[in-house]
Formats: C-alpha cells, structure tokens, sequence
C-alpha cells in the first residue's frame, strides 16, 4: 500500500534546547508590538490608586462619622495627585522651555556641544561666532548647573550682573565677556582671537568652581 502523496511537504517540528527557546523568547518580546503594549509609570500608578481605593472597606458603625477617616484619606490624595499634575510638570516644562530659549534665541544644544562649536570656530578663525558660542557655553553651563536661571528675555548684560552674584570675584570678567557678546552678536562686530580666549579662560575657570551662593528657581531675573 503506497502512502498518499499530499503534495505538500512533510517537515520534522525543531524542538529547541533550553537557551535556544530562552533566545526566542526574548525576540519576540523585543519586537515593539510588546514593547508598545507595556504600562507606563502612569498606568501603573493610576492602578495601585485604584487598587488601594478598592482595597478601603466600609468601617464598622452606623453614620456618617464612620466614614470620616475614608473620605478625608480620599480627599487628601486626590488633592496631592492634583497638585502634582498642576503645579509640578507646567514647572518642569516652564524650565525646560526657558533652557532652551538662549538670549532670545531657541538653542536646544548642551553646553558641552556649545563649547565644541565655539572651538570649532575658532579652529576656523571665526573669532567673532567663537566668542558667541563660547558666552553661549558659559550661560547654558550655568544653568544646567541651577547656579543661574536663564529665562526667555535675559540679555547678556542682566545673565552677566546675575552669575557676578554667584561668582563676586569675576565680576568684571563677567561684564566684559557680555559686552563681548552684545558688539559680535547685534552690532556685527568681527571679533577678534583675544576676546576668545578670554571668554574661553572664564567659561572654563567657572566650570570647576563652586558659586558662593546658588539662586533660588523661582526668583526674577533681571532684564
């Protein structure tokens, strides 16, 4: 008796050892089908929430005094989630969006990347975006530190008078370095190799000193 021939062809199942079926596993749970359908910090949180406000019983007791501790317990967290997500993230964002509005400007460069391009300028002999860059570096140094807060509108001249507060003995340096700045950014100035490399010594003397005192977030900064 002859076996049917189906037409299609018949292939032996391959059973993987341990790590082979180990290695799959985690393959398939890379691809970004699992990886999108992952709970955010969010998701997580909103469920031990829910979770805990499912896990209150009705206390024992007749009347509303009874329920007193649950509500109030309720009402608190509720009140502390409200003002995370009021006053916390719009903070967040009005500090990062600040950061990268750099002397009216939008820069969202680092200061390290910064400090390249200014070396690079200068490399080219383009003294005068050298000094731009380099002061650019200076300011955005700081405040990735928190020792200055930069905000939409600060002028070069009101950043230097605010960083002389933090370091009082390069106050003068400060001074000239924005002066530097305003004559190579708005009065088209060339620049020249000195005014670099002055506001290059700054920027690099600043960046391994301790400021003697660190602004508050939250206070105005001069215009």
């Amino acid at each position: 008796m002859r076996a049917v021939d189906s037409g299609f062809p018949l292939t032996i199942p391959v059973v993987p050892d341990a790590p082979e079926a180990r290695r799959w596993v985690q393959e398939e749970l890379a691809q970004p089908a699992y990886a999108a359908s992952r709970p955010t910090w969010f998701d997580r949180l909103s469920q031990s929430f829910f979770d805990w406000l499912a896990s209150l019983t009705a206390p024992a007791g007749d009347g509303w005094n009874a329920w007193i501790p649950v509500i109030l317990a309720v009402l608190v967290a509720a009140a502390v989630l409200a003002a995370w997500f009021i006053f916390g993230v719009p903070r967040r964002n009005r500090r990062m969006q600040a950061a990268s509005t750099l002397f009216g400007a939008l820069d969202r460069r680092r200061a390290a990347e910064m400090r390249t391009a200014a070396e690079s300028a200068a490399l080219a002999e383009n003294w005068g975006l050298a000094s731009e860059e380099i002061f650019r570096a200076l300011a955005a140094d700081l405040a990735e530190r928190t020792v200055v807060t930069v905000t939409p509108g600060t002028t070069a001249h009101a950043f230097a008078t605010r960083a002389a507060s933090a370091f009082p003995r390069e106050q003068d340096r400060l001074a000239d370095a924005a002066g530097v700045f305003d004559r190579v950014r708005y009065l088209g100035a060339a620049g020249a190799e000195a005014d670099y490399r002055r506001i290059a010594a700054l920027e690099k003397g600043l960046r391994g000193l301790m400021p003697t005192q660190v602004e508050s977030v939250g206070s105005p900064m001069p215009s």
